[in-house]
């Protein structure tokens, strides 16, 4: 087997770089460069790519625009070849992609550092945390069935963007606090199902809300009005 269990969780956190890792596995095992002829052992191996590859495509978690062929078997050479120029384009549209997303990322930390305005700022271990936080919720709500389709996919494109978009310099936090409001859409609807969703966006708001009192100059240890569940139920009380 190619691709164990934790690849694929793993794929969920980063579809386009994990997508072209599988594709370059899959080739790699093939040995196409010592050998013109399809062998026993490379059947199985573009089996299961091809189906790895199917299944991230039409669960659109990675949003590329590709015609599948339809393989029932890999029984002939026709088949294999069908099924390795397949690999090769999903690796050149994930390329494309990883690409795309790369640009837009380096473009945001240069605009944000040459621009003479003003501007947050966060610590490099600031920046790897929200990035870490931000790859355990598009998990989370990938995997959820709580959320209806059409949010679900808006959720997970605004995670995505948001991602390319955290560095040590940022001109605006409305993108991170409309991630609160999206914590509290998530607890009215889900309830405690929610609590993973709301326990991360949390902590990410808490980052973020120290990097504004810094910028802002506010009072050093000011607590974040933010309204958390326990406000919530003590309000309810009184």
């Amino acid at each position: 087997m190619l691709f164990d269990d934790k690849f694929v969780e793993d794929l969920k956190d980063n579809p386009i770089k994990k997508t072209i890792e599988a594709c370059g596995i899959a080739i790699e095992a093939l040995n196409l460069e010592y050998s013109s002829e399809w062998s026993e052992f490379d059947y199985p191996v573009l089996m299961e790519t091809y189906a790895l590859l199917v299944e991230i495509i039409e669960a659109e978690i990675l949003k590329i625009q590709i015609f599948i062929p339809v393989i029932e078997s890999c029984a002939s050479s026709n088949d294999c070849l069908i099924i390795l120029n397949f690999i090769r384009e999903v690796e050149s549209k994930a390329q494309a992609e990883n690409s795309k997303f790369s640009l837009t990322s380096l473009r945001n930390r240069f605009k944000s550092s040459l621009s003479n305005s003003f501007h947050y700022e966060f610590s490099q271990g600031d920046v790897d945390r929200i990035q870490e936080l931000l790859n355990q919720l598009r998990k989370l709500v990938a995997e959820s069935d709580k959320f209806e389709p059409d949010h679900q996919q808006r959720l997970l494109k605004r995670l995505e963007k948001l991602q390319s978009e955290v560095h040590k310099k940022i001109s605006d936090l409305d993108k991170f606090w409309g991630l609160v409001g999206d914590a509290g859409v998530a607890v009215g609807k889900f309830g405690n199902d929610a609590k993973p969703i709301f326990d991360r966006i949390k902590e990410i708001s808490q980052i973020v809300w120290q990097a504004q009192t810094r910028a802002e100059e506010l009072p050093s240890g000011m607590e974040m009005p933010l309204l958390s569940n326990e406000t919530n139920r003590d309000q309810k009380e009184n």
